[in-house]
């Protein structure tokens, strides 16, 4: 009778067609743990099958990149022989499942893409995307992913400097947690995953192998059901305190020259890390399985090759090596253990008690893994079944001041200071800029340079047009990088969707996708490094509830003086206020339709990628040039929100007396793209002008800084609110949402 049945084939993830590829493959039927191997491969999450095809249109070359997507993370050129590591990945239905762990094990997992390649890691961020506020599950996975992000960060000693928060319905059965760390590395001393050296030895580090995140890959390849909480299970348990270790004993032994290649342990553990390893040298591997260190007793093969089990590296050797290695590692009081060797047979076998318990071809589990192109409808049949309402009826406004107080305590743009102080942000001593500006700046230990890094997305726009989305997505993470002062370099991304077999949703990955590549090409904006999360959808909620298309974007910048950073904070009264780029007054999706009127209706903004360049380059050179002493981009909310945000970050208040032709809402609250406010000391400002002319870019008078008040100057009337009850305002929701919880 046959061990396989149906029922254990659906259980794994297979479709019929994929097992009968397996059958095929092997010529024969697996067994259980070969069977669990091909599933983790050929999960979505591992393999990107209905991805794939398309992440090729994505640009991923540069001068200044030295390794795009295909390793543990991207690598880009930062001058004087260092490079910036930096990747993005998510952890999305572990940390719906499990809050605490599922974020942390998330930030452990990021840390370990970036180190596992030569790097020392200098700051984490993060990207979040919760439920209503008012769903009875928010508040408890708010302070769950909070206190996971914080205790993992804060014990491994890594900076969390930076990310984004967004509320919405269409969260409220999957939330996103998507996690970035940046490290610094020198460029002749970067590690890659490619075996080689028939013989050597393949050796095992790290913590010890357990039953906890058996089937992770596969529970995040699918959509959830009204049983999420019995796939806890699934859910990783990390350990921050060893991951230092870790990278303490990863780093010190990376000195040497005894390391051929090195992989972390993420997804699908042992079994992702030693199939990519061998499919990239092009060789086979052969693993004992009775030598991996295990914390359990009785585990199977099956079980130690599934298993997630957290802080735990995979390397190839040079010969002779392996005692040095082991005596790094044991001071770490670390696990060692020689677990294989390298082999010319292409294959991977396992032995357990002196039996071979797998003997897998390695080209079908990795290079040859099932391949999609799911259907997709069109872009106007999207838009038909978007349902998105045309922005017909223009609303207006006639109290700012009070639109703006509601606007400043909504969900997505009050003050996130209850989320980052449980954070160190000052880990390290190199933090330059913490959250709170447009873009976190961590300086290069021991030189002048600076890394300025941003995460940005937003969803509502990504839903109503995918293109546009995906277009503004980049342009975003662009200028919230341009407005400190940094040269943007190279971008890392979270993929976060629905079901792919739908083609609506095919279409948002699509469109996204297109749209971030004609971005990233206009911008020389290279994306080198990524992740997808796909089935981001609950059927728990009522009905399949698909999340909102979320493509996070994780930008890294370079400074090459980082005292010449600019922040978002007022500096003084008397200063001049302008508006650098062009003012149409775009409502469409914005917030304050949202917000304040309760509709979600009209196109997101359109995004102008020549004028998103020009006023880039033009405010980048204005601020190494000392000509602004304040910048910050304008975004959810539009120009009033930026102004009151730059108040409150200086202290200092602003008269704002520009004429406004397109409508006073549209004006103040419309959220056009490729804009920045900012400040000019008056005998800076004629030299501005003149360069701002000379480079083709719009600079409009827009007000001038004052005490403690912001004064709009309308014809009819002056409307006035004190930085007081903006304050007030602004830093009230989350303490309100989440009472006595600390997290």
């Amino acid at each position: 009778m046959s061990q396989i049945t149906p029922e254990i084939v659906a259980q794994h993830g297979l479709s019929e067609d994929e097992y009968a590829r397996v059958l095929k493959a092997l010529g024969r039927e697996p067994n259980l743990t070969e069977l669990g191997i091909f599933s983790v491969m050929w999960s979505e999450h591992c393999s990107y099958k209905s991805s794939r095809i398309h992440l090729k249109k994505l640009p991923t070359t540069g001068p200044q990149v030295i390794c795009g997507p295909g390793e543990n993370a991207g690598v880009v050129d930062i001058g004087d022989g260092q490079a910036a590591i930096f990747k993005m990945e998510s952890h999305n239905h572990p940390s719906y499942i499990e809050p605490y762990q599922g974020a942390a094990t998330g930030v452990g997992g990021i840390l370990r893409d970036v180190f596992t390649m030569g790097a020392r890691p200098i700051a984490n961020l993060n990207a979040l995307r919760f439920g209503s506020p008012d769903h009875p599950k928010t508040r408890h996975l708010i302070a769950g992913v909070v206190h996971g992000i914080g205790g993992y960060g804060n014990c491994v000693g890594v900076p969390t400097v930076g990310g984004e928060v967004n509320f919405h319905k269409a969260y409220d059965g999957n939330i996103l947690v998507n996690a970035m760390t940046v490290g610094i590395a020198d460029t002749d001393k970067i590690f890659y995953s490619a075996a080689s050296g028939i013989g050597n030895s393949i050796v095992y580090v790290g913590s010890k192998t357990g039953r906890d995140g058996i089937h992770g890959a596969t529970m995040a390849s699918a959509d959830f059901g009204e049983d999420s909480d019995a796939k806890r299970p699934t859910v990783q348990v990390g350990d921050p305190f060893t991951e230092k270790l870790l990278i303490e004993a990863c780093l010190e032994l990376m000195a040497s020259d005894a390391i051929v290649a090195i992989q972390d342990m993420g997804a699908a553990g042992l079994t992702s890390s030693s199939v990519e390893m061998a499919s990239k040298g092009g060789v086979g591997i052969e693993l004992n399985m009775n030598a991996v260190p295990q914390r359990e007793t009785g585990m199977t093969p099956y079980e130690m090759m599934l298993s997630e089990s957290q802080e735990r590296m995979l390397m190839v050797l040079k010969p002779g090596r392996e005692d040095f290695a082991e005596a790094i590692f044991r001071k770490w009081e670390l696990d060692f253990a020689v677990i294989g060797t390298v082999t010319d047979t292409g294959r991977m076998v396992l032995t357990f008690n002196d039996e071979t318990v797998c003997d897998i071809p390695l080209a079908p589990l990795a290079d040859e893994a099932p391949l999609y192109d799911r259907p997709s409808v069109s872009r106007e049949d999207y838009k038909a079944w978007a349902g998105v309402k045309p922005l017909d009826d223009m609303p207006t406004t006639t109290d700012i001041c009070g639109d703006l107080l509601k606007l400043m305590a909504s969900p997505d743009i009050a003050s996130r200071r209850w989320i980052w102080e449980q954070y160190d942000t000052q880990v390290g001593g190199d933090t330059v800029q913490r959250p709170g500006g447009d873009a976190a700046v961590v300086r290069v230990h021991g030189t002048q340079k600076g890394i300025a890094i941003s995460t940005d997305c937003t969803p509502r726009y990504c839903y109503a047009d995918p293109y546009e989305g995906g277009k503004q997505a980049i342009a975003e993470c662009y200028r919230n990088l341009s407005a400190v002062g940094a040269l943007p370099l190279a971008v890392t991304n979270c993929l976060n969707f629905a079901n792919p077999q739908r083609p609506e949703i095919m279409a948002q990955i699509t469109g996204c996708l297109d749209g971030m590549s004609d971005a990233c090409r206009a911008l020389d904006f290279p994306i080198v490094s990524g992740n997808v999360s796909l089935y981001n959808e609950s059927k728990a909620t009522g009905g399949g509830s698909a999340i909102l298309p979320t493509p996070a974007i994780g930008g890294i910048g370079l400074l090459k003086d980082w005292s010449k950073s600019a922040t978002i904070g007022f500096k003084g009264t008397g200063d001049v206020i302008v508006l650098i780029g062009s003012r149409s007054g775009h409502l469409g999706q914005s917030l304050w339709l949202r917000e304040l009127h309760g509709r979600e209706d009209g196109s997101p903004p359109p995004v102008d990628l020549d004028a998103e360049r020009a006023a880039g380059t033009f405010v980048r050179d204005a601020i190494r040039a000392g000509a602004l002493t304040a910048v910050h981009d304008v975004s959810d909310g539009g120009v009033a929100v930026t102004v009151a945000e730059m108040a409150l970050a200086g202290g200092y208040g602003a008269m704002l007396n520009a004429p406004l032709p397109c409508g006073v809402a549209c004006a103040l609250f419309g959220e056009d793209q490729g804009l920045y406010v900012a400040t000019v000391a008056d005998h800076l400002l004629m030299e501005t002008l003149k360069r701002g002319y000379a480079a083709g870019v719009e600079i409009e008078r827009i007000g001038r800084t004052i005490a403690d008040r912001i004064i709009f100057e309308l014809p009819d009337n002056d409307h006035v609110v004190t930085l007081a009850d903006l304050r007030t305002a602004h830093e009230g929701f989350f303490p309100a949402l989440m009472g006595d919880v600390i997290a």
